[in-house]
């Protein structure tokens, strides 16, 4: 009764039969293969493969896609992901690694060694701005010694008048004064001088090497013609100085080195008033000194060769130019502040150079 195969139970070990698909299964995949077998044959696949390529490289390509990209990059997401990127210490590190790695290092040596870094260099060097800004600190700082020596020449001014005024038994100076006093027109003067005198020496130790080698006398003594032509020459040479920057630049050197120049109603000064105040500062050396008494006693400080020429000696405003990094453009400036919604952010005046204390200048 029980020898059929209904009636014995299944156990786990027992092998079931093997299902057959329908037979619409069989049928359509035997279709689908069939099909790409012809596709393959016939190079269908490889058109539809390369027309799916082309319709992706068109919509990457399309102004759609463009103005999404566009977005995305304007958005926050990436200025967020960079950032926490950035603030990442895993990313940190990274990059710490990365520039202590010997490529780095390779890459850096290999850069410096280059033609093109070197020319990359005489570029530079040979720039006019560097040059220009080179002559600049040099200049600047023999602007600063005189700002410096001209800001205790004019205290000494003060100081020296007073003891003058008292010994001589004359009144106090009520208000302080703008025209230059006795020290820092002496000290002016002595600068001048001293470059007179290193010109007059150059130009003498030229003329006589050229006369000894000419007449062959080597003879050391100095005879009372070439005295006399040695001291006017010198004469000539210190009136050709103080009259033509006087009537030029308006101060010698000496007076530029100080902050001091000529004053004659904000003009230049004359060739002919030149010559007068020349004639008046030669009175005063005649007269002694006595002359430059005037400096000291009268209230506008002229001595006699400022009578004579109608000058005056006025402080400069020789405060430093400052540096063209520490100015901002005023187009800009002005144009930021007229955009709406815009706020200007604090500048910063640490660059600027100080103000020299002085007198200020007078109309």
């Amino acid at each position: 009764m029980g020898d059929g195969p209904s009636a014995r139970p299944s156990s786990p070990g027992d092998e079931r039969p093997e299902q057959k698909s329908p037979l619409s299964v069989r049928v359509l995949g035997a279709g689908v293969r069939g099909a790409r077998t012809v596709t393959k044959a016939t190079g269908i696949d490889k058109a539809v493969e390369v027309a799916a390529e082309e319709a992706i490289v068109a919509a990457v390509e399309s102004e759609a896609v463009e103005r999404a990209l566009a977005r995305v990059l304007e958005g926050p997401v990436v200025e967020e992901a960079v950032q926490g990127a950035m603030e990442s210490d895993s990313v940190k590190r990274a990059l710490i690694e990365a520039l202590d790695s010997d490529l780095v290092d390779e890459v850096w040596r290999r850069l410096l060694a280059s033609d093109e870094t070197q020319q990359l260099v005489e570029r530079i060097a040979e720039a006019p701005e560097i040059r220009a800004a080179i002559s600049a600190q040099s200049v600047g700082l023999v602007g600063d010694i005189g700002r410096t020596i001209g800001k205790a020449t004019r205290r000494l001014d003060d100081g020296v008048e007073r003891v003058l005024r008292r010994i001589f038994l004359r009144p106090r100076r009520s208000q302080p004064s703008d025209d230059a006093g006795l020290v820092t027109r002496g000290f002016a003067f002595g600068l001048d001088g001293l470059v007179v005198n290193l010109v007059f020496s150059g130009l003498a130790a030229l003329g006589t090497l050229i006369v000894s080698a000419i007449t062959g006398n080597h003879n050391n003594g100095i005879s009372d013609l070439a005295l006399a032509v040695g001291t006017t020459a010198w004469l000539s040479l210190g009136s050709v100085y103080l009259v033509g920057f006087w009537t030029l630049a308006g101060q010698t050197p000496g007076m530029r080195f100080l902050g001091i120049r000529l004053g004659l109603e904000g003009e230049r000064l004359p060739f002919w008033r030149s010559i007068k105040r020349l004639v008046g500062l030669g009175l005063c050396f005649a007269s002694f000194g006595l002359g430059f008494l005037g400096i000291v006693f009268r209230e506008n400080r002229r001595g006699l060769q400022d009578r004579f020429g109608g000058t005056e000696v006025r402080y400069d405003d020789n405060e430093a130019p400052p540096a063209p990094w520490s100015r901002l453009d005023d187009g800009a400036d002005a144009e930021a502040e007229s955009a709406p919604g815009t706020t200007k952010a604090p500048v910063s005046r640490g660059l600027r150079p100080q103000h020299v204390a002085g007198p200020p200048l007078g109309g």
